[in-house]
């Protein structure tokens, strides 16, 4: 989404300087033109009132007029067949913008449903949850006395603002009840890291919302103190928010150069250009998803076309078009697809996506792994579990599912490829997954030896079998929790 006042100002001054380049006689014709298509308007709008004007005398049902335009409203932009444009009443676009602004109601915690439990994998900064005393790892057994038996039960936890949940949890070995009252809390659109092995920088852009680029300045300076030497932009999940925020931190890794080329209804493509910035005068890794979408494709195109980043992960959501919102006189407001956007190379991505570099698909931790090691990194120490994970000792909202059958120990398969920097290749003939190194070693595991499984797609190997083929990679495991070294 464009803020506002950029586009009106670029739309209005054409206009404004039109009439005063007209002759008299070229003038009067303009005139006769503008009040013939005042009168087809006018007719065009009559039967509108008409049908208003009936349904209030006839209709026996009667009719609510501000609904009826309302409902008629939403038909004109429903009818347009385009997934971004959107009517709004003013309640509406506050939630809207409170989203792209990370406003929330709620706890203040992500939660995973699995082994039938309830993990809480995250609690937000800032936060209800934070204040009441949760902790990353507690398991959720009720709540407000009900047991939690499926993941339907989060809606539970969901509610008013003032209004309050009680949660019996466990931590360890012990049970405790927390009350939490659920409150209006704000997140941060950038988080960040530092890796000193590697001196590795990691900044995380949740959203572009109307601070994001003074969040980024702050945590890229605060990251270059530290000694960074090489950064990893993870904009996975990031569904946009406003482009000229996305236009401005873009400024903090090139000098100058092409952001973007723009077209509007006529078709006619615009340059956008970054200028006045700075490079940033080291690698960069960007890390995509699915979810990646809208303004972080606008970034993650700039950056990877002028050569600037590396980009890592799946191939993005594709969604190269740019809305604006427009306030009616009523104050409700219309979103409005008004541009199309194409990356500086000429890629028009719409319903596509951005292909990346390295592609890593279906697991984030893979993808976090892979990113760390095309920044620099020479080393690697994973530990996760249903609820934790963390990368060489910095923590991460995420998770490794892992499970034991006996003696055997089963891990996602992608995420020991990327711990060994290996590619995977399934044959579904023999049920046989084939894993190989950088140096060419290869490793064979099948289902019918038990040294692989598939559970819901997945593909896990058993550790012991997968040491004997790659020593190099260290794991040991403990109540659920597995760690990986190499």
């Amino acid at each position: 989404m464009m803020k506002l006042s950029k586009l009106c100002k670029k739309a209005l001054v054409p206009l404004l300087a039109f009439p005063l380049l007209l002759q008299p006689d070229a003038a009067r014709a303009a005139e006769s033109n503008a009040g013939a298509e005042l009168t087809q308007q006018a007719s065009e709008l009559q039967a509108f009132q008409e049908v208003l004007d009936y349904l209030e005398m006839y209709n026996i049902e009667g009719v609510e007029k501000d609904v009826f335009l309302e409902n008629a409203i939403r038909g004109m932009v429903y009818s347009l067949d385009d997934p971004y444009s959107d009517y709004y009443t003013a309640e509406e676009l506050k939630d809207f913008e409170d989203g792209v602004n990370q406003e929330y109601v709620g706890i203040g915690v992500t939660l995973r449903f699995t082994g039938n439990k309830l993990y809480v994998t995250d609690v937000l900064p800032d936060s209800p949850a934070s204040a009441a005393g949760l902790k990353k790892g507690d398991i959720i057994a009720k709540v407000d006395g009900d047991p939690v038996v499926s993941g339907e039960d989060i809606l539970k936890i969901q509610g008013e603002e003032h209004t309050k949940v009680t949660l019996n949890i466990t931590r360890g070995g012990s049970s405790m009840t927390i009350p939490v009252e659920r409150a209006h809390f704000s997140l941060p659109a950038v988080t960040g890291s530092y890796f000193s092995s590697g001196r590795i920088g990691y900044i995380a852009i949740s959203s572009f919302s109307d601070t994001a680029d003074m969040e980024f300045a702050l945590e890229l300076d605060k990251l270059r103190g530290q000694g960074m030497r090489s950064l990893v932009l993870d904009l996975r999940d990031n569904l946009g928010g406003y482009v000229d925020v996305a236009a401005n931190i873009a400024s903090y890794f090139m000098e100058s150069g092409t952001l973007m080329y723009t077209a509007d209804q006529s078709g006619e493509l615009e340059a956008v250009t970054v200028s006045d910035g700075q490079d940033i005068g080291m690698p960069v890794v960007i890390l995509t998803n699915e979810l990646t979408a809208s303004a972080s494709e606008i970034l993650t195109g700039a950056l990877h076309d002028n050569g600037i980043a590396t980009v890592v992960g799946a191939q993005t959501y594709g969604k190269a078009r740019i809305q604006n919102v427009f306030t009616l006189s009523n104050g409700s407001s219309l979103k409005l697809t008004v541009l199309r956007y194409l990356t500086p190379n000429m890629i028009d991505f719409n319903h596509v996506g951005l292909k990346p570099d390295i592609e890593v698909i279906n697991n984030p931790t893979a993808q976090l792994i892979t990113g760390l090691y095309k920044a620099g990194a020479r080393s690697m120490e994973l530990k996760g579990s249903a609820a934790s994970l963390s990368l060489n000792g910095v923590a991460f909202s995420g998770y490794v599912d892992t499970f034991q059958s006996g003696n055997n120990v089963y891990v996602p398969s992608r995420i020991l490829a990327a711990m060994i920097k290996a590619d995977t290749t399934w044959t579904s003939s023999n049920q046989k997954l084939t894993i190989t190194n950088s140096s060419g070693v290869q490793g064979g595991f099948t289902i019918a030896a038990n040294t692989v499984k598939l559970v819901d797609g997945e593909a896990y190997v058993e550790m012991h079998e997968f040491q004997k083929k790659f020593p190099e990679l260290k794991w040991s495991y403990n109540q659920g929790t597995i760690t990986l070294t190499r």
